[in-house]
């Protein structure tokens, strides 16, 4: 038998009964427009928890070169269905300031020496004064590769620890193109139905068209897909999303 065949039978081997019946559903062949997409990805989410719905976006550029990094955040209007665990590095007013705003966790040298002595890491956003980044500093190559370093582009270095804070509970999402020349950001839970995560698609899409470095050439998106956390992939047509 061809290796063809072979392939394709351990490809089937590696999912169950509902995934193969999901992908009966979509045409591989299709570039489906936004609504279309994310009704797809609703019959498809056949798990028994509430997915996340995911999109990947591969772009036209070479994140080796500096100007053509592609980094952002965005304010999903129905957030993203996740509660936002936050950390805030403040002292004095600021650090009353994160706690009223709601932030879980808020301290100064001893939350880096709990984070470096204990391993820490039950929180998914860090923000922080810019008079703290001396001392957050030190946690560079700790927080750095998890992608929770605060960073002014993403705002999450900033006196505004009001706003920060409340924004990221919103809703707000941080977009970075990979070393792939791919953007992973999730848009939302399925329960949110279909009106929702088209909006949520629509508002990520805009940002990152927004984005477009001025050294990149050619074609810029060059393909969307949208999945659920067990589902198949689901390929959007970048020119019927907006």
């Amino acid at each position: 038998m061809s290796e063809k065949y072979h392939k394709e039978v351990k490809n089937r081997m590696k999912h169950g009964k509902k995934y193969l019946d999901s992908v009966k559903l979509i045409d591989s062949t299709r570039l489906y427009d936004a609504n279309e997409a994310v009704d797809l990805v609703l019959k498809t989410a056949k798990a028994k928890f509430d997915e996340t719905v995911d999109l990947s976006v591969r772009l036209g550029v070479d994140p080796r070169h500096a100007d053509q990094q592609v980094r952002g955040t965005v304010i999903l209007p129905h957030g993203t269905g996740k509660t936002v665990r936050v950390l805030v590095f403040a002292k004095g007013d600021k650090a009353k300031e994160a706690e009223a705003a709601g932030a879980e966790y808020v301290g100064a040298e001893e939350l880096v020496s709990k984070i470096q002595n204990e391993n820490w890491f039950d929180y998914d956003v860090v923000i922080a004064t810019p008079d703290m980044m001396g001392v957050v500093g030190r946690l560079g190559k700790v927080l750095g590769p998890k992608g929770l370093m605060p960073n002014p582009k993403a705002g999450t270095v900033t006196f505004d620890i009001e706003k920060a804070v409340k924004d990221v509970k919103a809703g707000k999402i941080e977009y970075r193109v990979d070393k792939n020349s791919i953007i992973h950001v999730p848009i939302g839970k399925v329960s949110f139905g279909q009106e929702k995560l088209v909006e949520n698609l629509k508002t990520i899409m805009d940002a990152i068209i927004r984005s477009k470095p001025a050294a990149a050439k050619g074609q810029y998106l060059k393909s969307v897909v949208l999945s659920s956390t067990m589902g198949p992939g689901i390929k959007v047509n970048p020119q019927r999303i907006l």
